[in-house]
């Protein structure tokens, strides 16, 4: 048996006037998922606990098959552990995003999260000044992948409360700074490095050419040492994952899977999605199991971009799910598993947790469960609701 999960992160949505009162998922042309929804099973999964944040960290776990209410300590020890950095027990990680910060009368405003997108270069020496400038045996600073880094506080507090940067876009960030017991620091780091990045060669250079400037970093996501139980322990099945991301590679290699870099994954609209789907098909001549992730409609989601979003969506449907059904057919028994980790509304450019579509397609079924197309209301309209960690183990049962 080969199992394959396919994650369009952050496709769910609400419906729009723009779109004839249609949702993003219904009104962009997604052949593939659609017969995978006519041919399987679809419904509702709760990938986010009540209590729990929605974030990609908690939703992706639950896809994973794990329940966030046992293991999830907070997004970025999952992400340092992608970085190859070690934690202590009594180390705290933060995500350290490179944002945008405009001054507008007497307030903040949080521009960008991304800092227009920086590149993964241009990141680097960002952040390697700031460890340079700032680092010390407490505090370290380790360069991710774009926009998304990571800031280790050595025997540090975790009891601040912060809020995700892409979640007051547009907003002053004077309420959203970090809280509580530790915040002082991190908001004194914050202060520091704005200072660093203001005159930074970099960001002239991208000040010159009309690009954002990486003007600030955002502390957020923070927490401790993960307990994630191995994945072939769990389920018997050897596998690996493929992302552009840390915080999922992270998430697999806790739990023992191989983490399967892509050339030209990017994290972003322009990924290298042909280039996921055949890694995945590839991986699966060694193992079980693949998990698939494409950041894409999520990205787009934060931007506010609706047209970005429905071409995420179809470039998933036609690259990565397309290829992956044909490439599927020499192997006898097969299932796949496609849908969003949670919800990113483009008119709220953030994070829900509501309930999101999933298809599940087993070579062996013949007929579906009534939903004519893969949508928030066709698999509304089937009544199968189920917790999030409980579809891997319902596909491979």
């Amino acid at each position: 048996m080969k199992v394959l999960i396919l994650l369009g992160d952050g496709m769910s949505d609400i419906s729009y006037s723009q779109l004839g009162n249609k949702t993003p998922l219904q009104y962009a042309t997604t052949p593939n998922m659609d017969f995978m929804a006519r041919h399987g099973q679809v419904g509702l999964a709760h990938t986010v606990p009540e209590g729990l944040p929605p974030g990609s960290d908690v939703a992706n776990l639950s896809v994973f098959g794990y329940d966030p209410r046992s293991c999830y300590t907070g997004r970025s020890p999952l992400e340092a552990i992608s970085m190859g950095v070690t934690l202590g027990p009594d180390d705290v990680a933060f995500r350290m995003n490179l944002v945008t910060l405009k001054p507008q009368g007497s307030a903040i405003y949080m521009q960008d999260f991304s800092a227009g997108h920086i590149s993964s270069p241009e990141a680097r020496e960002l952040v390697e000044t700031l460890q340079r400038e700032l680092g010390n045996e407490e505090i370290e600073f380790y360069p991710g992948v774009g926009y998304r880094h990571l800031m280790v506080w050595r025997r540090g507090k975790d009891g601040m409360r912060t809020i995700p940067p892409h979640d007051i876009t547009g907003k002053s960030v004077v309420d959203a700074l970090p809280t509580g017991d530790g915040a002082d620091r991190l908001n004194n780091i914050m202060n520091h490095a704005q200072m660093v990045l203001h005159a930074h060669p970099v960001n002239q250079q991208r000040k010159e050419r009309g690009a954002l400037p990486a003007n600030s970093v955002w502390l957020w996501g923070h927490g401790t040492v993960p307990r994630i139980q191995n994945f072939k322990e769990k389920f018997s099945l050897s596998g690996a994952v493929i992302s552009a991301v840390d915080l999922i590679k992270g998430i697999g290699i806790c739990a023992g899977l191989e983490s399967i870099s892509v050339e030209g994954a990017t994290g972003y609209i322009d990924t290298n999605y042909q280039g996921k789907a055949e890694a995945a098909l590839t991986a699966l001549e060694v193992h079980d199991f693949v998990y698939v992730h494409v950041e894409a409609p999520d990205e787009a989601s934060h931007a506010g971009n609706m047209e970005h979003k429905l071409k995420a969506i179809e470039d998933f449907d036609r690259q990565v799910v397309g290829t992956v059904l044909e490439g599927m057919k020499k192997y006898a028994d097969y299932r796949i598993l496609c849908m969003p980790d949670h919800p990113t509304p483009v008119k709220l450019m953030t994070h829900t947790s509501d309930p999101v579509p999933f298809a599940l397609f087993r070579s062996d079924t013949a007929t579906g469960n009534g939903a004519a197309a893969y949508s928030e209301i066709d698999a509304k309209g089937t009544g199968l609701l189920v917790e999030g960690h409980a579809l891997l183990p319902l596909l491979i049962s």
